[in-house]
């Protein structure tokens, strides 16, 4: 398949982290049927700009901040105003129980509270388009399905707007695959689940790939002499591979079986939260 996009990358200004849209989605549960005033909002939009979560990003505006929450009164009461969505679509998220990075380090958390610091550079997302992995730049909204399942709206990392995907959170999204040094090639094991650059005629991707067999050989700490065979989960092919072309997965995320209980376990019940993940 064609690539993406281009790694140009696309107009960022009027994106929020996914920090900032949690934060302002409980602010809109508590506000939607008030004024929002440009105080207010230049409040908030000087909150999120001197947040060191935004830091390598643009500042928000005032307007910004107002836009989103017109938009989302929009999407919540599409009978003031015609907007064209998928039938089925709920915006039933709630997220009244999480908190934003941009909390005091001194605010109260009710014991046994899952408390997760979201930073979308940490993330990776499978695209539908070609079924390969690409890290994450943003998490841009959230919905849930009529099947009961949360998606989240992701711009994928060096591609620009018209490539942003709806993305199943459960079998989909998961924390982002670590790349190996040459003195490292002794933590891949046979069995295990890896992220393995695929080389084809039509495409050059990150795809998942179990370890079927290792050639271990002699080699100092810079240059890896090993030789991995992968097999792809995609097509069930198999390849011969050099260490530089595998990432390996966190510890305790060694299979998808693994990434998806836990997300089960955590997103159930027909209030949803958004300390997900891991």
């Amino acid at each position: 398949m064609d690539k993406l996009g281009s790694r140009n990358g696309g107009d960022s200004s009027s994106e929020f982290t996914l920090a900032e849209i949690m934060e302002m989605e409980n602010l809109y549960k508590e506000i939607e049927q008030q004024s929002l005033g440009q105080e207010f909002c230049q409040d908030l939009a000087m909150n999120f700009s001197c947040s060191t979560s935004r830091a390598g990003k643009s500042a928000i505006t005032w307007k910004q901040v107002q836009n989103w929450f017109w938009d989302k009164h929009k999407m919540l009461h599409p009978d003031a105003e015609n907007i064209s969505s998928a039938a089925g679509l709920k915006l039933l998220i709630d997220l009244s129980s999480s908190t934003s990075n941009n909390a005091p380090e001194n605010s109260q958390k009710s014991q046994g509270d899952r408390i997760i610091e979201f930073h979308e550079s940490a993330f990776e997302a499978r695209s539908t388009k070609d079924n390969a992995w690409y890290d994450v730049a943003s998490f841009l909204t959230y919905r849930i399905v009529n099947t009961g399942e949360l998606e989240a709206r992701v711009r994928f990392a060096g591609y620009r707007k018209e490539d942003d995907e709806w993305v199943n959170v459960r079998t989909g999204v998961r924390e982002r695959s670590i790349p190996l040094e040459p003195s490292e090639c002794h933590k891949v094991k046979v069995g295990d689940l890896v992220l393995c650059f695929q080389e084809r005629d039509h495409h050059a991707v990150y795809q998942d790939a179990h370890v079927v067999d290792i050639h271990r050989h002699l080699h100092d700490l810079n240059n890896c002499q090993c030789m991995f065979i992968v097999r792809y989960d995609n097509d069930d092919t198999q390849e011969n591979v050099r260490l530089g072309r595998l990432c390996c997965r966190p510890a305790g995320s060694d299979s998808l079986e693994n990434v998806n209980t836990s997300q089960k376990e955590i997103c159930k019940d027909e209030k949803w939260k958004l300390s997900f993940l891991y």
